[in-house]
């Protein structure tokens, strides 16, 4: 069974390395100092269990077991984490077992059990939808069984497009299975409703132009084409816009 370690902390993963270093049938495959790289690291080794801090910078573990979900047969995920309050969240986010730090020897092989156990009769599509407790820092698009992740600050724009949602960034366009309500909810401090199939990131908003129609655009930075704005949804962003 391959084990990856994630934990920002050096000392942290040196320990559990060599706790791991005796155990049957159990491989460090690799280690990550953060949730970022971590998930980098999942599409590059495909480890079958992560031991997964949860407070890490750039991404935190919380945010990468909601990620992994999406993959068609994702690691078992066991928390390390120093703080017990964490607990809930972590087994909403589908985690096989809780560890807090510092780890003892029992409860880590108890957690290796499970996840084994868990590897042996995991699903092979994706897991459903998972409640959240703060915004990702990155939303993830399914492709060809891996992931593209996308940080929220390359976002320009985020329109519905029957059950996907495409989402326009700086590197081009992904589409995602969720749906432009639930986004509005998670992110609705960084985006802007302009139409009822369409949010755009309130920082690359350059202008709100008047059409000679009567109607309405947006202006985003680094877009050659305005967006429609809505009647609707008109009175709503100018006065979003007054508190930018």
């Amino acid at each position: 069974m391959d084990v990856l370690i994630v934990d920002d902390e050096p000392l942290a993963r040196e320990r559990l390395r060599g706790m791991l270093a005796g155990v049957p049938d159990v491989r460090v495959a690799g280690e990550a100092g953060n949730g970022r790289d971590a998930l980098d690291a999942v599409e590059r080794l495909r480890p079958d269990v992560l031991l997964l801090d949860i407070a890490m910078p750039a991404m935190d573990g919380l945010e990468v077991a909601h990620h992994l979900r999406l993959l068609d047969a994702p690691p078992a995920v066991v928390f390390c984490t120093a703080y017990d309050e964490h607990a809930l969240a972590a087994f909403e986010a589908a985690a096989v077992d809780y560890l807090v730090k510092p780890v003892r020897a029992e409860r880590l092989l108890t957690a290796l059990d499970r996840a084994r156990r868990h590897v042996a009769t995991r699903p092979v599509s994706p897991a459903p939808e998972l409640p959240r407790h703060q915004p990702r820092t990155h939303l993830s698009a399914r492709l060809r069984g891996s992931l593209r992740m996308i940080p929220i600050g390359e976002i320009a724009y985020l329109q519905a497009d029957e059950k996907y949602v495409a989402v326009h960034h700086a590197r081009g366009e992904d589409l995602i299975e969720e749906s432009l309500k639930s986004l509005e909810t998670e992110f609705g401090e960084h985006f802007l409703r302009i139409h009822r199939n369409c949010l755009v990131a309130a920082e690359a908003v350059t202008e709100l132009r008047r059409s000679p129609d009567g109607g309405a655009h947006v202006v985003l930075r680094n877009l050659a084409t305005p967006l429609e704005v809505s009647r609707r949804c008109l009175p709503g962003l100018r006065e979003r816009l007054r508190h930018l």
